[in-house]
């Protein structure tokens, strides 16, 4: 049986502004019903074949991935939080040495989780008729045949077939991302295909070749893990350790260097959906060669990309166009010059704009809120608790709280008193004052929050006690 080894680290900053870093694009329903990260999970569900995915996520995410996965019942064998980013060969070596400790034999199929398959199966025919040739030592990379000559892809220069491998050839040279002259003469050439970053290998093999070329990186993963923390279902990777390893890519640190290398050619409907252009060339399009998606009307609107996440959008003699309407920000942009959000992004960070990092909803381990509105001294939220959520026993110095119960029934602590409340029963919770609120119902509660005081940030908590280890 295979492990999958989930990558959940990206931030996927050109789909803003529905990706963002505090709830990126693997974690969004961006092609279907699931997100991107439940459908990686799905393509190897199968428990004939596949072991529980390992991911390797950032510690921000890692309630969210959990109850992600829990939904599609597809429950992490291990989820490693990574400090800090480092880029996909620690990650990866995390994950071998995670894996090595209770499967010395363990093959890896590492997985981007923030990628799309149209049709995932003639890839998973490639996936096993690859594998005996990853168990023998070699390392195996999924070359995807291109479509068309595309620019924002790098290529692999496939060489002579290998005997007894099935479809295995070895891998002659890695391309960068070319210009459109080049990339138009390597898909004319039939050798050239995408650059996937999806990899069959064993984890001692990976181990090994990462020890010869970058034993920096080995000898971190290996630090970083052995001195890792439990916390609750998840393994903190120690900070120190990691923050050693250089930054490097897998292609960068083992496939360019390795004499190891194998690519197996596949056509499975691939996109790494890493711009809106690329989700206007997935998604199902009407006649006049629009996606709509959400409350939209177009109106002699042609070839754009129009998705609503809320109010009604509404369209009039345009061409070309990605809109995209989120509660707290609108993006409107020209179809082809999609890949310059991320420099949007940057900007607004800049700018110390919240909307650069955070969404609209926020997402916690007991349900989420949502901001409704801010001004000097005040904020309104509206929150959903979870049934059987809790949030933790915390103070607040600078601000009081007002909450008033719209659905469910809450259960209020402040101070040493604990009551129920129902819809249109309220309490105020004064500045400094210890408080906690629950959901002791089967149903989500629903409740309305007024913050006032002199600050209202969210660093303004001191977290006093907490059943998801975060006092």
């Amino acid at each position: 049986m295979i492990h999958p080894v989930i990558l959940s680290g990206g931030t996927g900053s050109r789909l803003w502004p529905m990706s963002r870093a505090l709830f990126p694009k693997q974690l969004q329903p961006l092609v279907g019903f699931h997100s991107l990260l439940q459908d990686t999970a799905l393509r190897v569900a199968d428990p004939s074949r596949f072991h529980a995915p390992v991911v390797v996520c950032n510690a921000e995410h890692r309630f969210v991935v959990a109850e992600q996965l829990r939904q599609v019942d597809r429950p992490a064998a291990a989820i490693l939080l990574e400090p800090m980013a480092r880029n996909t060969a620690p990650a990866i070596a995390a994950a071998a040495e995670a894996l090595l400790a209770r499967d010395p034999d363990a093959v890896m199929l590492v997985l981007p989780s923030d990628h799309a398959m149209i049709r995932p199966e003639p890839w998973l025919a490639g996936v096993f008729a690859a594998e005996a040739t990853a168990r023998s030592g070699s390392i195996v990379t999924f070359g995807i045949r291109p479509a068309r000559a595309e620019t924002g892809y790098g290529y692999i220069r496939a060489g002579a077939a290998i005997a007894d491998a099935g479809p295995c050839r070895k891998i002659e040279a890695f391309v960068e991302k070319p210009d459109q002259a080049t990339a138009e003469r390597l898909v004319a050439d039939g050798r050239h295909y995408w650059n996937a970053g999806i990899f069959l290998l064993s984890a001692r093999a990976y181990l090994d070749e990462l020890r010869r070329h970058e034993p920096k990186i080995a000898d971190a993963a290996s630090a970083a893990v052995a001195m890792g923390r439990r916390d609750l279902d998840f393994l903190r990777l120690d900070a120190d350790a990691f923050s050693s390893a250089p930054s490097r890519s897998i292609d960068y640190a083992v496939m360019e260097r390795t004499d190891h290398g194998v690519v197996v050619a596949v056509d499975p409907g691939w996109s790494d959906v890493g711009s809106w252009r690329a989700l206007h060339e997935i998604a199902p399009q009407d006649e006049h060669g629009n996606v709509r998606i959400g409350d939209v009307l177009a109106a002699g609107t042609r070839n754009s990309y129009l998705r609503s996440n809320g109010r009604l959008l509404v369209t009039v003699g345009v061409e070309d166009l990605v809109v995209v309407a989120d509660p707290d920000a609108v993006l409107v942009a020209r179809r082809d010059r999609a890949q310059e959000v991320k420099g949007v992004v940057e900007a607004l960070a800049a700018a110390g704009r919240a909307e650069a990092t955070s969404p609209a909803v926020v997402y916690r381990p007991w349900g989420h809120y949502r901001n409704v509105d801010s001004g000097a001294g005040f904020q309104v939220k509206r929150i959903v608790v979870n049934p059987g959520g809790r949030l933790s026993l915390q103070r607040h110095a600078k601000r009081s709280e007002h909450w008033v119960v719209v659905a469910g029934v809450a259960e209020v602590t402040v101070g040493s008193e604990t009551r129920r409340l129902g819809p249109t029963e309220s309490v105020v919770v004064p500045a400094g004052a210890a408080h906690r609120l629950a959901n002791p119902g089967d149903e989500d509660l629903h409740l309305i929050e007024v913050q006032s005081g002199a600050y209202v940030g969210e660093d303004d908590i001191e977290r006093l006690d907490d059943a998801y280890g975060r006092a």
